[in-house]
């Protein structure tokens, strides 16, 4: 699935960017990432809040084997095929991705206090100028 056929299926949602990684791709909306795609397959984000949704649609998990051959379970799911065809679908589906994606970042700021930006800037200017 090139980039082009992802835009199409997300045509309803608005524009999105699409980036290459990890022999996949990651589909963004600005800065967060929402869903990925992996040999063929979209997978979106999800979380406590949703994962139910995507578990009665008889949706699964993505999951990869590791160098040590251990199976590494995801936070994104499988978009059901009918959202594939379906703009207003894949619309509602991408919106609760979205929102996941939001709520998990928005968690690890609590958790630490500070955004990824500080995070890096606090890095950065420790480090001695030389």
């Amino acid at each position: 699935m090139d980039a082009e056929d992802v835009r199409d299926i997300f045509r309803g949602f608005g524009p999105v960017s699409i980036r290459r990684m990890f022999g996949g791709q990651g589909v963004y909306q600005g800065e967060l990432m929402f869903a990925l795609v992996a040999s063929d397959e979209i997978y979106l984000k999800v979380d406590e809040e949703s994962v139910g949704f995507f578990r009665a649609q008889g949706s699964q998990p993505f999951t990869f084997q590791t160098r040590d051959g251990r199976t590494t379970l995801t936070s994104y799911w499988r978009m059901p095929e009918s959202a594939l065809d379906d703009p207003d679908e894949a619309a509602e589906l991408a919106i609760m991705a979205l929102a996941a994606a939001r709520r998990a970042k928005a968690s690890k700021v609590r958790k630490t206090g500070r955004t990824a930006s500080r995070q890096r800037f606090r890095r950065t200017a420790s480090k001695p100028v030389t």
